[in-house]
């Protein structure tokens, strides 16, 4: 595949090294890359990128967390519901916490509340993200799963998802 020639938006006479290329070669001049014209990002495509780069630098920094930071909930998945070996109870739902591993620490979070949060096509209030709330009842096993009952039956789109453990109410 060849360059690809294009006389609209470069000029009349240039040629793009790739179909995506920001680099412009102009068909005007000789072919010698001494005279060759380049041409770069506008400035807004340049602000754009430095923004994201710097974006994207904060987020792998490991700085303490600022005022807006503090995250008062641990992460956990919705593994599965908890079942024999062929029937499911859906009112009952097995979360596995990151980084707790035993039941000695899976205890420390037993009555805490648990948020599957998700987004809703409809907005109402205002908003489209929806929240159903539970509470850890007990560890579940030896690897730190522990079990959750929530309002209403978490729907089974949430199997795999994270959910957000809080750490409170807290009997600290």
């Amino acid at each position: 595949m060849g360059p690809i020639v294009s006389r609209d938006s470069d000029g009349p006479n240039s040629v793009r090294a790739w179909p995506n290329s920001r680099i412009v070669r102009s068909l005007d001049s000789p072919s010698d890359f001494d005279s060759t014209r380049l041409t770069t990002i506008d400035n807004r495509e340049r602000d754009i990128l430095r923004l994201s780069f710097l974006a994207r630098s904060q987020r792998n920094a490991d700085t303490m967390p600022s005022e807006q930071g503090h995250r008062l909930y641990v992460k956990g998945r919705h593994l599965s519901y908890q079942r024999s070996k062929h029937a499911l109870t859906p009112n009952t739902s097995l979360v596995k916490i990151e980084g707790v591993d035993d039941t000695k620490s899976a205890n420390f979070y037993l009555g805490k509340k648990v948020a599957f949060v998700y987004r809703a096509k409809r907005e109402v209030r205002g908003s489209n993200i929806r929240v159903i709330w539970g509470k850890v009842t007990r560890p579940h096993g030896n690897s730190g799963v522990v079990r959750a009952k929530f309002r209403n039956n978490l729907p089974p789109k949430s199997l795999g998802a994270t959910v957000r453990v809080m750490l409170y109410p807290s009997n600290i």
